[in-house]
């Protein structure tokens, strides 16, 4: 929508367009040199489509047509290799083992207090870690060669 100036002109003599609100109050002010410059620049649609032959006007409704249908595509497309991201992710993740839940009565929940809460929570998730196996062989030489002695 174009917008109602009015011409004015300051102390120092400069022709300004001013632009007000519904209010009355300035909204812009701009230099009338700049503001006509940007018009002469500036062509309207109508003014574009005159100028336009009708070869030109089937050309470039071809060409914005194109460019609707190549963006709808693409849109799909990208939403296609997201998904298809999505789930090469979780088969190479491989499905995960079920937790077991240890200290937990057959309705499935720890009765109690919230400590025991946390000291059931801690039993199921901590797990012993397994020694490496050359310490293993290691402390059964030195036994069987202290039993020899």
């Amino acid at each position: 929508m174009a917008t109602r100036r009015t011409t004015m002109r300051s102390r120092t003599g400069t022709k300004l367009y001013a632009v007000r609100d519904e209010s009355g109050q300035f909204k812009d002010i701009q230099t009338y040199k700049r503001a006509h410059a940007a018009d002469l620049r500036h062509k309207s649609v109508a003014e574009k489509e005159s100028a336009q032959g009708p070869i030109e006007r089937k050309v470039r409704k071809a060409a914005k047509d194109a460019v609707k249908s190549v963006g709808s595509s693409m849109r799909g497309a990208v939403a296609a290799v997201e998904r298809a991201a999505k789930r090469a992710v979780k088969q190479v993740a491989g499905p995960q083992p079920a937790r077991k839940a240890k200290g937990q009565g057959a309705t499935g929940k720890t009765t109690g207090k919230p400590a025991a809460k946390k000291i059931a929570r801690k039993a199921v998730t901590s797990k012993k870690a397994a020694k490496p196996m050359a310490k293993k062989t290691v402390k059964k030489a030195t036994k069987t060669t202290a039993k020899t002695k």
